[in-house]
C-alpha cells in the first residue's frame, strides 16, 4: 500500500541502528529447542537486544526489541508481523480484495459497515481533512493512480484525465455514521487512498502488540514511519536519524539525531518518489485541490505522540507549506515539525516549529 506519500528518510543510528536482520531456519531450530528445554531460564535474565525485518505492506518493516530471552522476542515480533499482515488485507489500495477497495466498489450512496480498523483510519482521516481544510484527503485516490502511471511512463497526466479525476475527489463526499460504524461514498467511482496515514496506524497497532506481549522497550519502523516505546536500558531514548539537509546533503553530512521516548516520527518528501520533466520535479504527494504533484522541493519531518498522527500531519504539512503549516500545527499538543526546502541554488533552507528545540537531540559521533 503506497498512497499519498512514501519516504524512508528516517533511520536508527549507533548501537540502535538497524542491521537488516533476517531470521534463518537454523535460528528457528535453535529457538524451538530453547522453547522446549528451558522456558524458565528467562526469569530475572538481563534484557538483550533483538532485531528483525520482514516485508509487510509492500515495504521493509524493522522491529527492535529488548527482551530477557530470544523466545519472547520471536513470539512477540511474530504476532506484530501477523497484525501488520492483517492490516494490509484491510487497508491496501493495491489489493483488489482488500476491505478498503471493496468499500469503494459498493453502490454509490450505500452505507457500508466497516471493520474497527478501517473505521479508526477513516474517522481519523476525515477529522484531519476537516481540520486541514482538505490538505489531507483520502479521496485523492483517482489522482494518485494517474500520477503513478505518469511516473512509470515518465510523462505528465493528460489534463482531461486530471479534470475528470478531480470530479471524483472531495472528503466532503464521505459520510461516517458513528452509531452504526458505516461509511457512505456519495460520488460515483470514488477511490479512497489511505497511504498518507495507514502505515502510521499500522506502526502503532504493531507496537501495541509488542506491549501486550510484555515488550514495551521497542522500536518499530514501517518504512519511514517510526514508533518508539520505552527507552533502551541505560538510555533516555531511542536514537533516530532524520535528514536535515534533504537531497542536498553532501555524502559526508551527518544527519540530525533525535532521541525519542514513547513518541513517533514521520518524514514526507520528494527524495525517493517523483517525476522529473522539463526541469520540474513533481512529488508523489498530490494536492487534491490542484490535482498536481507538489513541485516545492524538500521534506517535512513530524514528531508526535502517535505514529498515525505523525504520518497524517507530515502529509498535510507538505501541502500546506511552513507558514500555514506551523499555524495549523498549533492545535496539536506535543507535536513538532521541521521543513527542509531547497532554494533556487539547491541549497537547503531549514525551518522548524517554535518548540522544535524541545525535542532532544544527540550530537553525531565523528
Amino acid at each position: 500500500m503506497r498512497g499519498q506519500q512514501r519516504r524512508c528518510l528516517s533511520r536508527d543510528q549507533g548501537r540502535d541502528c538497524f542491521k537488516h536482520c533476517f531470521r534463518h531456519s537454523l535460528q528457528r531450530a535453535v529457538i524451538a529447542l530453547l522453547l522446549m528445554t528451558s522456558p524458565l531460564l528467562a526469569e530475572n535474565s538481563p534484557l538483550s537486544r533483538h532485531e528483525f525485518v520482514q516485508i509487510r505492506m509492500g515495504v521493509p518493516v524493522r522491529i527492535v526489541v529488548y527482551a530477557s530471552d530470544p523466545v519472547s522476542a520471536i513470539q512477540a515480533t511474530d504476532a506484530a508481523y501477523e497484525r501488520l499482515k492483517q492490516l494490509d488485507r484491510t487497508l491496501s489500495d493495491y489489493d483488489p480484495d482488500s476491505e478498503l477497495n471493496q468499500l469503494c466498489l459498493a453502490p454509490t450512496g450505500t452505507a457500508v459497515k466497516v471493520s474497527p480498523d478501517l473505521w479508526s483510519v477513516l474517522s481519523a482521516s476525515q477529522k484531519l481533512s476537516a481540520q486541514s481544510d482538505g490538505a489531507f484527503d483520502v479521496t485523492v485516490g483517482p489522482l494518485v493512480k494517474l500520477w503513478r502511471v505518469a511516473r512509470r511512463k515518465k510523462q505528465l497526466p493528460d489534463p482531461a484525465d486530471l479534470a475528470a479525476a478531480k470530479k471524483r475527489v472531495g472528503f466532503q463526499h464521505v459520510t461516517l455514521d458513528t452509531a452504526q460504524q458505516t461509511v457512505t461514498l456519495s460520488l460515483p467511482e470514488m477511490q479512497l487512498d489511505v497511504g498518507g496515514i495507514a502505515k502510521g496506524y499500522a506502526a502503532d497497532a504493531a507496537y501495541n502488540v509488542l506491549v501486550e506481549h510484555g515488550l514495551p522497550i521497542a522500536l518499530l519502523a514501517v518504512a519511514g514511519d517510526i514508533r518508539v516505546g520505552d527507552p533502551p536500558p541505560g538510555r533516555t531514548g531511542w536514537r533516530v536519524e532524520v535528514e536535515d539537509r534533504g537531497r542536498a546533503a553532501p555524502p559526508d553530512h551527518k544527519p540530525l539525531v533525535l532521541e525519542l521516548c514513547r513518541q513517533a516520527v514521520s518524514t514526507s518528501g520528494d527524495t525517493y518518489q517523483y517525476l522529473q520533466l522539463n526541469g520540474v520535479r513533481y512529488s508523489h504527494i498530490v494536492d487534491s485541490k490542484t490535482g498536481l504533484g507538489l513541485t516545492t522541493p524538500g521534506s517535512v519531518t513530524v514528531v508526535a505522540p502517535t505514529c498515525m498522527q505523525a504520518d497524517g500531519l507530515a502529509t498535510a504539512l507538505s501541502i500546506l507549506g511552513p507558514d500555514r503549516g506551523f499555524a495549523f500545527l498549533e492545535q496539536f499538543p506535543h507535536t513538532h515539525a521541521m521543513f527542509v526546502a531547497l532554494n533556487e541554488q539547491s541549497e537547503p533552507v531549514v525551518r522548524t516549529s517554535p518548540d522544535w528545540n524541545t525535542v532532544p537531540t544527540v550530537k553525531p559521533a565523528n
